[in-house]
C-alpha cells in the first residue's frame, strides 16, 4: 500500500497540472472571445477545427438599426433567427465591420445568448478590404453587423472588394446582416452616399428646396432579396427626416431608377427586423415609416423645389409588423409636397 502512494500523488499531480493548463486555455479564450479587436492586422482567429463543420443557418435575416443607443434585443433577435430559435443549440460567429471606432460591440454581442465567437475589424481602407485574411474571416462568420459612420467611405473602401463578396456569401447561406445609422443605410437597394455632401450630409429643408444640389446615391451594392426597390434612411425623428426620404425617393423615379420606391425610415434607438420571407417586425423605443412613391413626381428639377402629391405612408410603432413582399392596401395616410413644403405634419 505504501508503494502505492508516489504513484497516486503522481497522478494527482498531473491531473492537477492539466485542469490548471485546462482552466487557463478556457480563461484565456473566453477573454480573447470577446477582447479581439484588429486595426487592420491579418491574425489566423478562426475557431478551433470542432468548430470548422458548421450546422445549417436559418436566414437570411436583416436587422436595420436607427442609430443612436442601440436595441440590443434587435442584435439578439436576429442572432437567434439565424441559428434558428431561441432554444437551438447551435451557436454562431459574429463580425462587426467598421472603418474606424474601437472594440465596443464585443462585450455586449459575445454575453448574447448563441454566440460562439465575436470580432470586430475596422478595414480602413481598399486594400484592407481586398485582404485574402479579411476575405477568409468575414466568410466564414455566420452574422455581420456594421457599426455607424459614414456611409460615403463604407462605400468608397468596400464596395467591389473581396470584403463586399464575403458579405454577400453569408447573406447566401442563410446568416444575418445587421447595421446602425450609415452601417443600415448601406443595405438598401438605393443607397444616399453622402458622397457629394458634408459629412453631416443633406437634411430636409435643403433637399426639398432643391433635390439634385448635393445629393447623390450609389447603386448595386449588396442587393438583399427583401430590400428590392427600397432606400433606407435613419435618425428619423430626431432629425425630421420625412422630406429628405421624399426627395431620395423622388429621385429614383424622376431619373429612370425605378417606377416605385419604398422609403424605409428609422427612428433612433429603433430597428427594423427583416425575416427571411419580408416580413418585418419593428423594435425598440420609436417607429418606423414605410414611405411609398409610385408615380412620376410633377416637379423634381435642379434648383427648383420639389413638388410630388400623395405618398403613401405607414407609421408602424414598436411591436408592429409590416410585410415587404405583400405590401398593406390599406393602413396608410398620405401627405403631399407643394413647392418644396409638406402639406401638413408626416409623422
Amino acid at each position: 500500500m505504501t508503494k502505492a502512494f508516489p504513484s497516486i500523488a503522481r497522478r494527482l499531480k498531473s491531473t492537477g497540472i492539466k485542469l490548471l493548463n485546462m482552466g487557463t486555455f478556457l480563461i484565456t479564450r473566453f477573454i480573447a472571445n470577446w477582447k479581439r479587436y484588429f486595426l487592420g492586422k491579418t491574425v489566423d482567429v478562426r475557431p478551433s477545427p470542432s468548430y470548422d463543420v458548421r450546422p445549417s443557418l436559418a436566414g437570411p435575416v436583416l436587422s436595420l438599426g436607427g442609430g443612436g443607443p442601440d436595441v440590443d434585443d434587435a442584435i439578439q433577435w436576429m442572432i437567434n433567427q439565424v441559428r434558428g430559435g431561441t432554444n437551438s443549440a447551435t451557436k454562431v460567429n459574429v463580425v462587426v465591420i467598421r472603418t474606424n471606432g474601437n472594440h465596443d460591440y464585443n462585450r455586449l454581442i459575445y454575453a448574447m445568448k448563441g454566440v460562439n465567437f465575436v470580432e470586430t475589424l475596422v478595414i480602413r481602407n481598399r486594400e484592407e478590404a481586398n485582404k485574402g485574411e479579411i476575405f477568409e474571416k468575414v466568410k466564414n462568420a455566420d452574422v455581420i453587423f456594421f457599426a455607424g459612420g459614414d456611409q460615403c467611405q463604407y462605400i468608397r473602401n468596400w464596395k467591389d472588394t473581396k470584403l463586399e463578396t464575403a458579405v454577400k456569401s453569408v447573406y447566401l447561406k442563410g446568416g444575418g446582416i445587421g447595421g446602425t445609422s450609415a452601417g443600415a443605410m448601406i443595405q438598401s437597394e438605393y443607397v444616399y452616399d453622402a458622397c457629394a455632401s458634408s459629412e453631416k450630409g443633406i437634411e430636409t429643408r435643403d433637399a426639398l428646396e432643391d433635390p439634385y444640389r448635393d445629393i447623390t446615391f450609389t447603386y448595386n451594392f449588396f442587393n438583399w432579396s427583401n430590400l428590392k426597390g427600397t432606400i433606407v434612411d435613419t435618425h428619423f425623428d430626431r432629425r425630421q427626416r420625412m422630406g429628405r426620404i421624399m426627395t431620395f425617393i423622388a429621385r429614383q423615379i424622376k431619373d429612370g431608377v425605378s417606377n416605385s420606391v419604398l422609403g424605409i425610415a428609422v427612428s433612433e434607438s429603433t430597428s427594423v427586423l427583416v425575416d427571411k420571407n419580408g416580413l418585418v417586425k419593428v423594435m425598440g423605443r420609436g417607429a418606423a415609416y414605410f414611405v411609398l412613391g409610385n408615380h412620376i413626381p410633377e416637379v423634381c428639377e435642379p434648383r427648383s423645389p420639389l413638388t410630388f402629391s400623395n405618398y403613401k405612408i405607414w407609421k408602424v410603432r414598436s411591436g408592429d409588423t409590416f410585410n415587404l413582399r405583400n405590401r398593406p392596401t390599406s393602413g396608410y395616410y398620405l401627405r403631399s409636397v407643394k413647392r418644396g413644403r409638406i402639406d401638413s405634419n408626416p409623422y
